[in-house]
């Protein structure tokens, strides 16, 4: 606080969070201004009448340990708790001394234990995880997540308050109810009592409202305390009300009922019992000085330039042995590796569904784990999406949550949780933070699991920005992987194989083949022949088993040599060794078990048309799944999933091209 005005508030208590709330205002009214100057993009969501709501907030936490996590109206939560206005402002203004330089903007702010997302709703669970890290890590502090009547539709906010109860989290969440979700009446929308709502799960709640401050302030306070009392969560309903518009000018409620509730204003209020005096003199005075010299600062300031990332591999194969895959099944070796890095490393933590002994998991990779780590795993009700954003508060927290998915097909539930979260934080914070997250789970069919089940959707999680998306295949050696996955920063989704499982790796490799390795964080491998290899083929996940049966075929009935590659990170995709192989055979086939259309296949010919300077004779096929749900029936699934005949007659195909 302002050193003028600590004296001129100690005077006046009843107003002692007046400075802060009008410190935000003016914030958000200068916003507001050079938005319609054009001198902001994007958007801006103000928290114009509901400012006390924050003020209350940030003065019932611990500064020292504690943390705040917002939503897409986070400016005035930003301001009460960090005071940081030259920082803001610059964020907002896209220049690079914003705490997030410029790439976060209005709604995605990071610094000082604090955190916000645009996503409704998902925030919660990442709230929830950080809460879980703190209690994990006993640092007795407590973690509070502001929400709006709006984010009471998504149901990821219901799984959170179920996972936060059962886990005893010290989670404050704080819902500020201003009636409206963007310009929709809450009345539209919203059925039954809105406490009601955190209360069936046990959740202590509480009520209060901005026109009451002082009322408000102590009901927070109390709030807080309790939480960390009994590290437990508590759930506040703050009743406000938005005197500007959701975002910029789009406002569409009565005018009349906007200027009724501006006249109730506790801010406009106290600076008319105020006005003509000294003492609010100092306080205006002094924040309009302030954020003129924000504004000043930042419009001088260069705009915020973005660096590429690096993502070259170091050339080179490494040749390999048989002894080099390791003698035990895929599952073994995945259990193994799982359990060595939990002995070797406390901050690692599991979350998953029927994870904990005796059952193990679904395909028992987590048999055992927590018989020896009882306070790191963690059984979950069915709810993927809270499971991973549980994950990435974890994260964010210091720890390395694996999280198990019992069946890929599930990953569409928890979408929302890689792609606008883990995916992002990292880059749209500027680097200020790392999200080691690791989620497996096993995709595939051949099992007779059916539609829903059996499908591999890896097509739909590669490319995203920030995540790195692994697909194991027969070959790949897990305990390297394991060693390169601790010292990996960022999320990673591992798919396994249901049929992979059982496999091993060690076995013989073809007649007059040697086996290398590329040295990219997360290694292809490639199967080469002594001679000058005919076709080359790309297999990814368990087609490589089928690719390796089309390969051993062909070579002893045709003679026709396959170089076969095997990558095991689908993204980022080295295209080096593919396109490498190209150049010598000029004949390229890719297989995978998802659905055909615009696929992985697509993704390796487009790039190796690109890359090679064969482009003109190259000669390419791509073999995937029908396009059609994944039948029960053997027979049935069979028809539909890719087989190792399929392979060699493309191979045959393009031999003779």
């Amino acid at each position: 606080m302002n050193s003028q005005l600590k004296p001129v508030l100690e005077r006046r208590p009843l107003h002692a969070w007046l400075a802060s709330a009008y410190l935000i205002r003016i914030v958000e009214e200068r916003l507001l201004q050079l938005f319609a100057a054009g001198k902001l993009s994007g958007t801006t969501h103000t928290c114009i009448g509901q400012e006390l709501s924050a003020v209350a907030l940030a003065g019932a936490l611990d500064r020292s340990r504690d943390i705040i996590f917002s939503n897409h109206r986070c400016h005035g939560h930003y301001l009460a708790w960090t005071d940081d206005v030259e920082g803001l402002i610059a964020e907002v203004m896209g220049k690079r001394s914003g705490p997030c330089g410029g790439i976060g903007g209005s709604q995605h702010l990071c610094g000082r234990q604090f955190f916000s997302n645009g996503i409704q709703g998902g925030i919660v669970p990442v709230a929830a995880g950080l809460a879980l890290a703190q209690k994990l890590a006993r640092r007795g502090a407590v973690v509070a997540v502001c929400i709006g009547d709006g984010t009471l539709g998504e149901g990821v906010v219901y799984e959170t308050f179920n996972l936060a109860m059962r886990l005893g989290l010290p989670l404050l969440v704080l819902l500020e109810n201003n009636g409206y979700a963007q310009s929709t009446a809450q009345a539209e929308t919203l059925a039954g009592d809105i406490c009601a709502r955190a209360a069936a799960f046990g959740m202590p709640t509480m009520q209060a409202n901005t026109w009451q401050p002082e009322q408000l302030i102590a009901t927070v306070q109390r709030a807080a305390d309790q939480v960390r009392r009994t590290s437990s969560p508590v759930f506040v309903r703050v009743d406000t009300y938005r005197l500007a518009a959701h975002s910029k000018g789009d406002d569409d409620r009565d005018p009349i009922e906007i200027s009724a509730y501006r006249k109730r204003d506790p801010l406009n209020i106290a600076l008319a019992e105020l006005a003509g005096t000294a003492e609010l003199e100092v306080v205006c005075s002094s924040a309009r000085k302030r954020v003129d010299r924000a504004v000043e600062l930042a419009e001088a300031e260069a705009a915020a330039v973005p660096v590429p990332l690096d993502v070259t591999n170091e050339p080179g194969l490494d040749e390999l042995r048989c002894a080099d895959f390791g003698s035990d099944t895929q599952l073994a070796a995945l259990n193994r590796g799982i359990s060595e890095w939990m002995s070797q490393d406390s901050r690692v933590v599991a979350l998953g569904e029927d994870i904990r002994s005796p059952y193990g998991g679904a395909f028992k990779v987590t048999r055992g784990l927590s018989a020896d780590h009882p306070d790191r795993v963690f059984n979950c009700p069915i709810s993927e999406a809270a499971i991973v954003g549980l994950g990435n508060g974890l994260a964010l927290g210091g720890y390395r949550p694996l999280v198990e998915i019992m069946f890929g097909d599930f990953t569409t539930l928890c979408f929302d949780q890689l792609v606008n979260h883990a995916a992002k934080f990292a880059g749209m914070y500027n680097g200020r933070v790392v999200i080691p997250v690791l989620v497996r789970t096993p995709m595939g069919g051949g099992r007779g699991y059916g539609p829903t089940h059996s499908q591999n959707l890896e097509k739909h999680l590669a490319g995203v920005p920030g995540l790195t998306l692994l697909v194991l295949h027969g070959r790949t050696r897990i305990a390297p992987l394991f060693a390169r996955l601790k010292r990996h920063s960022g999320p990673v989704v591992m798919i396994e194989n249901k049929l992979l499982y059982r496999e091993r790796a060690d076995g013989p490799l073809p007649e007059g083949y040697a086996a290398h390795e590329t040295r990219s964080t997360f290694a292809t491998t490639v199967l080469s022949p002594q001679a000058v290899p005919d076709v080359t083929v790309v297999a990814f996940g368990r087609m490589s088993v089928l690719a390796e049966q089309a390969l051993a075929e062909l070579a002893h009935e045709e003679e026709i040599l396959i170089e076969l590659v095997l990558p095991l990170s689908v993204w980022p995709l080295d295209t080096a060794p593919i396109v490498q192989s190209v150049a010598r055979t000029g004949r390229l086939l890719v297989v995978e078990e998802g659905a055909a259309g615009f696929d992985l296949g697509s993704e390796v010919i487009a790039a190796v048309a690109v890359s090679s300077r064969r482009t003109g004779g190259l000669a390419c096929r791509r073999i995937a799944a029908q396009p059609v749900p994944i039948p029960s029936g053997p027979e049935l699934e069979r028809a539909v999933l890719p087989q190792a005949a399929a392979i060699r007659s493309a191979c045959l195909e393009l031999f003779d091209a």
